[in-house]
């Protein structure tokens, strides 16, 4: 097999640099105490990287309190965390057609009353949509930055705009966006960011986080419902969570390593700059779609976007996990079906087998561009 063609990090990134290895190498070797939990130097050293991670992400998103910084398993805890901890039963939610089932399905769990926005038309027109949808007990906006199955992306700055204006709290999934666009919290009026460590961060998989805006600075935070309960080292002999960030909302053992190897990719990343990741990955992406639109048989959705790091699109005489399957035996790495996003591909009529997706990460090349459309027509050619 020739080598490896890895086009699937809108999963998780892949391959980690090598400052993430020796991140995560480090605090396994060196200080993997728990953090918080107890008065000896490794639990000390564990909690000061935990907090030298809040401050590279305060910073990366503008968020003026670190504290206000909750870690999780992953950006699906933390949605599940910011939508189920703000909602109550008799609250009406906004939510878009492109979402992941992070935010679908969970906003069904809640049992409140929703209404969807439509992303694939104008900037313009998506504002006075959601104008339109908003009711005197629409508690929450609800998005996703960037898709995760094509190069649609929701204006998270004048969405942001307007529930602010309207009192509304506004929730972004940024799953396939942190790391690669830039988010300003304060400027999109952010009241929960909700993120991923192993993506466009480039860290392990087993840590994400929800960063709270300052509405929730103090015993603010009580506003927000917990979504677990337990130990956190804090006010131990108290019956009930304590009423501010973090610790309100972390419970049990933090995952040191994966958020020590976090702390390593937001430190590359941000050598290395997200405006030239970002540029890299439009330029690759530019190639496949320039090729994919010339190839006989095949159907590229959202073929009208000329910058991006997704592409999806089904071949006429094969289902995607059909192709899928070939392709993994070429050694190319792409993701086939529905992708977790059923509005999505509703909204792009991708069929009963879903599609396949390229998601492109930093680490991608030209070359592998073109040897994939090489491939891609060895495979469609059986």
């Amino acid at each position: 097999m020739s080598k490896l063609i890895y086009f699937d990090n809108a999963a998780t990134t892949f391959p980690k640099p090598e400052t993430v290895f020796r991140g995560v190498r480090k605090c396994m070797e060196e200080y993997c105490g728990n953090p918080g939990r107890s008065g000896h130097f490794l639990s000390f050293a564990a909690a000061k990287a935990v907090y030298d991670c809040r401050i590279e992400l305060a910073e990366c998103f503008n968020l003026s309190e670190p504290e206000n910084i909750v870690f999780t398993l992953n950006t699906t805890y933390a949605l599940n965390m910011a939508i189920k901890g703000l909602l109550s039963e008799n609250d009406h939610v906004i939510i878009s057609n492109i979402e992941h089932n992070s935010v679908y399905r969970t906003v069904i769990a809640t049992g409140c009353k929703y209404d969807i926005f439509n992303s694939y038309q104008t900037r313009d027109k998506i504002i006075t949509e959601i104008s339109q949808k908003i009711k005197p007990n629409t508690r929450v906006i609800i998005c996703n930055h960037a898709s995760n199955i094509c190069p649609l992306r929701n204006p998270i700055s004048s969405i942001g705009d307007l529930a602010k204006k309207k009192g509304i709290y506004f929730i972004v999934d940024a799953a396939q966006s942190a790391g690669i666009y830039p988010i300003d919290m304060k400027e999109a009026n952010i009241d929960a960011l909700c993120i991923p460590g192993h993506k466009g961060l480039y860290g392990i998989q087993g840590c994400g986080a929800v960063l709270f805006s300052s509405k929730f600075r103090g015993e603010k935070a009580k506003r927000i419902k917990c979504l677990t309960e337990g130990g956190n080292g804090v006010n131990s002999l108290e019956s009930f969570m304590p009423p501010t960030l973090p610790e309100r909302l972390e419970t049990g053992t933090l995952p040191t390593p994966a958020i020590a190897g976090l702390l390593a990719g937001i430190k590359t990343v941000n050598s290395i700059g997200i405006d030239n990741i970002r540029e890299h990955e439009n330029m690759i992406y530019a190639r496949l779609r320039e090729n994919l639109r010339n190839f006989k048989g095949l159907k590229l959705y959202c073929p009208e976007f000329t910058k991006g790091n997704i592409l999806l699109f089904n071949f006429n005489s094969m289902t995607s996990v059909q192709l899928a399957d070939e392709l993994d035996r070429e050694g190319v790495c792409v993701r086939a079906g529905f992708h977790c996003s059923p509005l999505a591909h509703s909204l792009l009529k991708t069929g009963k087998s879903g599609a396949l997706r390229i998601s492109l990460g930093g680490f991608n090349s030209m070359e592998e561009a073109d040897k994939f459309t090489d491939i891609l027509k060895k495979c469609t050619q059986l």
